[in-house]
């Protein structure tokens, strides 16, 4: 694929499809050439390691996800600086007619959607996932939390206008408009084969984003990436990927994923020959 991170930065993994690199993002994102991703998603740090408890499989589980969501200690305001730096640097590797989605829940969306603001980008949708097997409130004391936020925005550049699959998205939604609420379950046991992640998104989720704001062929980049699910759906439907991650352990999850999708395409053509 083009080279957009700089050749001097050492791959983690690379294939002609996708490239993974393991790192800190804010880094990472100073070495990629200006305006040469098409779309990006990120599933920023919600905030949410306060050593608190949530219920997994009917058990009380802790609500920590790493260091890399510890920022539950520090103040408002450097939550909201840290938001800021990422899409600020975001925002100078998206090509004119580029947009991003980042995926929140209410311990960092709001900081997300005035940073989008702050640093130039036009919001366009604030979709929410609603999900239908949310875990239970164990505290009794809330309201059981079941859904996430998805904000879609775009770069802002007068010049050039984002690119929306609406025909697609009113297609696969029965012939009519697609709406602001998508309904669907947690991430399925069988997408977790290779390894956990704490907040793995489903498959069905990133498939729809890319089918609507993306082509065949254009480049797709995470600097969150995880477990790798944004890059899985981008190599399936045809575009190219760049994801990052500090931790190595979640890269390993989306190394052996990406292969193994990797792999049934290979064979999927095969058969089709």
């Amino acid at each position: 694929m083009e080279v957009i991170v700089s050749k001097r930065v050492p791959r983690y993994f690379e294939t002609e499809e996708l490239q993974l690199f393991l790192g800190d993002a804010f880094l990472l994102l100073k070495k990629m050439k200006l305006e040469s991703v098409d779309m990006i998603f990120a599933d920023p740090p919600y905030f949410l390691s306060n050593d608190g408890f949530t219920c997994q499989g009917g058990k009380a589980a802790s609500v920590n996800k790493g260091g890399w969501d510890k920022l539950a200690e520090y103040s408002v305001a450097e939550k909201h600086a840290f938001n800021r730096k990422w899409i600020r640097l975001c925002r100078r590797v998206l090509k004119p007619n580029g947009t991003i989605w980042i995926s929140g829940t209410m311990h960092n969306i709001y900081s997300v959607g005035m940073a989008l603001e702050q640093e130039g980008y036009k919001i366009l949708n604030n979709i929410t996932w609603q999900k239908t097997n949310p875990p239970p409130n164990i505290s009794c004391r809330y309201f059981t939390h079941s859904t996430e936020t998805i904000l879609w925005a775009r770069k802002n550049e007068k010049r050039a206008k984002h690119l929306f699959h609406y025909e697609l998205m009113r297609e696969l939604n029965g012939g009519k408009q697609m709406k602001d609420v998508w309904t669907g379950g947690l991430t399925k046991a069988s997408e977790k084969t290779e390894g956990k992640h704490p907040t793995q998104k489903p498959r069905y989720l990133l498939e729809r984003i890319l089918l609507a704001s993306t082509e065949e062929g254009q480049v797709v980049f995470d600097p969150f990436c995880g477990s790798g699910t944004t890059g899985v759906e981008a190599v399936r439907l045809g575009r190219q990927f760049i994801g990052f991650d500090q931790e190595e352990s979640y890269l390993k999850i989306s190394k052996k994923r990406m292969e193994k999708e990797l792999k049934e395409l290979k064979e999927l053509k095969k058969l089709k020959e």
